[in-house]
């Protein structure tokens, strides 16, 4: 992304008061307890295992950890989690893992 698009992203959301996740490409996740986890903005599952699950993000890729892991639902930009989770790391474009 250009250095003009982040800085005409970033006006956008600081004047319009708009929503950082929508303007900016970001994933939104909402999690319920360490039982559920919905991750919004993904760009496709990477790797699945029941205690592992990376997603391709817009920038960089997320890791969940945990046991039982099932996809419950995934569609374009949404995927649905269940099981118990234990950690979510989030790993930029620069780190790899």
């Amino acid at each position: 992304m250009s250095r003009f698009t982040r800085k005409l992203r970033k006006w956008s959301v600081d004047i319009l008061d708009l929503p950082q996740d929508l303007v900016m490409d970001l994933p939104r996740l909402t999690m319920v307890g360490n039982k559920q986890l919905l991750i919004e903005n993904h760009r496709g599952v990477l790797h699945f295992a029941p205690d592992n699950l990376r997603l391709a993000l817009p920038e960089g890729s997320l890791s969940v950890v945990g046991s039982s892991l099932v996809i419950k639902a995934i569609m374009p930009e949404e995927v649905l989690i269940e099981g118990d989770i234990a950690a979510i790391q989030y790993l930029g474009t620069g780190e790899k893992r």
